[in-house]
């Protein structure tokens, strides 16, 4: 029998999206996070290239949703200030105002330069951005500008290839916050931004951060299904499926390149 239940005495109040999570992984009782969760990965991999002495950027930092409910394991994981020197947050949405773990906060202008020195920062964190730049080759060109040698671009995007970016290519934008507040119910509406995918391949990372400056340590993985509209057999569905493709169709593209000297 299992020593963890989910009811109302619990301070937490549970949402049907999370009581749905830790029904169909149950290790969530475990430290608050699935096996297969590919925000623990990425920011496990992040956590492990971060240096007390380093300024960071968190690019797309946003209103700091991630960090809304109980702290768990994950939300330490993925808080950045503290561990460095200083934690620089750039959004083009005023509700950037609202995250409450950066040193720095900047609005910018779709396409502006980034407010920040040549060659002045450590490392960039972009979680669930790339797919939402439409002029990847300015991106890659600041990018390139603030980071200084031997910084990291660190990225966590969809596989343009997977059903996921496949998908969300063919529906209209406009169709979008509709579909995902029925598909993947943990996702809020004013969460939900115009997708482009041009920056969302290892050939398009390739292309626009060449091997001339850039090494590259990209890869794919499968994460815990997020489109299933709380329903078992369809989180079952997806989950097999992205068990039996190969990597190249596998739903998340983790970007890890580093500046070469």
């Amino acid at each position: 029998m299992s020593d963890i239940s989910y009811n109302s005495t619990q301070s937490h109040v549970w949402t049907p999206a999370e009581l749905f999570e830790r029904k169909v992984r149950p290790e969530f009782g475990a430290g608050g996070y699935a096996h297969d969760d590919s925000g623990v990965e990425f920011y496990t991999r992040v956590n492990a290239l971060l240096r007390p002495e380093m300024t960071v950027v968190d690019l797309g930092a946003g209103r700091g949703q991630m960090f809304d409910g109980e702290e768990d394991y994950f939300m330490r994981l993925i808080k950045l200030q503290g561990k460095v020197a200083k934690v620089i947050g750039l959004d083009v949405d005023a509700a950037i105002a609202q995250h409450p773990y950066l040193d720095e906060r900047h609005v910018i202008g779709v396409g502006d330069a980034y407010p920040l020195a040549d060659q002045s920062v450590d490392m960039i964190v972009s979680d669930w951005v790339l797919e939402h730049i439409a002029a990847p080759e300015a991106f890659a060109a600041e990018v390139t500008r603030v980071l200084r040698p031997g910084g990291w671009l660190c990225a966590r995007t969809p596989n343009r290839w997977s059903y996921v970016g496949i998908g969300a290519s063919l529906i209209p934008n406009s169709l979008h916050s509709k579909l995902l507040g029925t598909l993947w119910p943990a996702r809020a509406d004013h969460d939900v931004f115009p997708t482009v995918y041009k920056l969302n391949t290892r050939r398009q990372i390739g292309a626009h951060f060449p091997a001339a400056g850039w090494s590259n340590f990209s890869y794919v993985l499968a994460t815990t299904p997020r489109y299933h509209a709380n329903q078992r057999a369809l989180f079952g569905l997806i989950d097999l499926y992205q068990s039996l493709v190969p990597a190249g169709l596998k739903t998340d593209l983790i970007v890890m390149l580093q500046k070469r000297a």
